[in-house]
């Protein structure tokens, strides 16, 4: 699918929240943990990974989730939301979805709320989706969170993803606004190749392969052919970058901030060099934060190094890429919002949002938009 360059109104970012856990992890952690055949030089040399965050047991997604929607609203200060897209690959069950539960911890009512499953390109994904329910009179304040716990996945003794991942989650609350507002979704474009399917996947779990139904016990765990992953990554995020840009009206070398998914130094390194991009204009957190998969873009959002850097208004580009195959871009004015940060608990309980001033009860129709 891919989507116009935006004129009039459209989805402005007036709130963004995020939430990291507590555990920090650096290389040799991951290495023991795993009894890894690898080394902290290579990782780093490798990737560009030297520590990441790692949830507490019995922590969840759902956990990360809430606390970054409620950070996303109170940096934003109006009405609550009116709908929840939940970005995430690594949701609390396999069903029921995980946005229904977050929408009830945060008190939203009976808001409409819902998972969106694009793996690493799920938050352009969600952008992409809350911007035209938004531009179609559906909803008029959207609250899009990204959130993922791959140390729930991930193999700990397989070397070629055990460093790779972090958890984290990340939100963003969009309301309607003029398209050259600081915050305004400018232009998307997305894209999917099934072909590549295999190229990063759980293989068990699901349908074509229930849990019951398999002997190896590596099959309910996250596998990625990072080779062939490298090259597809790169030629991707490249072409969806240029035909955001072309959409936009903005030549590449107008980008003050370029933000491209965390999976891999070298890999953001090659699409920003053939972008044409200045590294000064290269934003990320990899180096502390590892893969956050969905989280990753709107948590170099809300980090307080790239918010110090950049002034409302500035010409941003995002773009990501991930299992599906999945990718998208979007084209951004750096958003005037200033990120709240809260930490991740098991349980928030009553929330502000659930406050007599705030609470309301939600009848979501085409009419009304909420």
């Amino acid at each position: 699918m891919t989507g116009p360059h935006f004129t009039g109104t459209t989805a402005v970012v007036t709130g963004i929240g995020a939430c990291l856990p507590d555990r920090v992890l650096d290389n040799e952690d991951v290495i023991a943990a795993g009894d890894l055949r690898t080394t902290d030089e290579w990782i780093r040399t490798r990737t560009g990974i030297v520590h990441r965050r790692r949830v507490a047991t019995g922590q969840s997604t759902g956990d990360l989730a809430t606390a970054a929607g409620l950070a996303a609203v109170e940096s934003d200060g109006g009405p609550p939301p009116d709908l929840l897209i939940l970005a995430t690959s690594t949701p609390d069950h396999p069903l029921p979805g995980t946005a229904p539960r977050i929408a009830h911890r945060l008190g939203l009512g009976p808001v409409p709320a819902f998972d969106l499953a694009a793996v690493c390109a799920g938050f352009p994904y969600a952008l992409a989706t809350a911007t035209a329910l938004l531009r179609g009179g559906l909803c008029r304040a959207p609250l899009v969170v990204a959130a993922d716990t791959y140390s729930t996945i991930v193999d700990p003794t397989d070397r070629d993803t055990a460093a790779l991942f972090g958890d984290g989650a990340a939100a963003v609350l969009l309301r309607p606004g003029p398209a050259d507002a600081p915050g305004a979704i400018v232009a998307v474009d997305l894209g999917t190749d099934g072909a590549g399917d295999r190229l990063i996947t759980v293989p068990g779990g699901g349908s074509r392969h229930p849990r019951w139904d398999r002997a190896d016990p590596a099959e309910p765990y996250f596998r990625m052919r990072g080779r062939e992953v490298y090259a597809h990554a790169v030629r991707r995020m490249v072409e969806s970058s240029r035909t955001v840009l072309d959409r936009a009206d903005w030549p590449a070398g107008s980008v003050r901030a370029f933000i491209g998914h965390q999976a891999n130094q070298r890999i953001l390194d090659a699409v920003a060099q053939r972008l044409g991009i200045d590294p000064k204009h290269c934003h990320g957190n990899i180096r502390e934060l590892g893969n956050t998969a969905a989280a990753s873009i709107p948590l170099v959002l809300a980090d307080p190094v790239t918010q110090q850097a950049l002034e409302p208004g500035l010409r941003c580009l995002l773009t990501a890429f991930g299992g599906g195959l999945a990718w998208g871009s979007v084209a951004l004015n750096w958003p005037a919002a200033v990120p709240r940060r809260l930490p991740a608990v098991p349980e928030l309980g009553q929330t502000p949002l659930s406050s007599p001033d705030l609470a309301r009860s939600h009848t979501w129709t085409a009419s009304t938009g909420g």
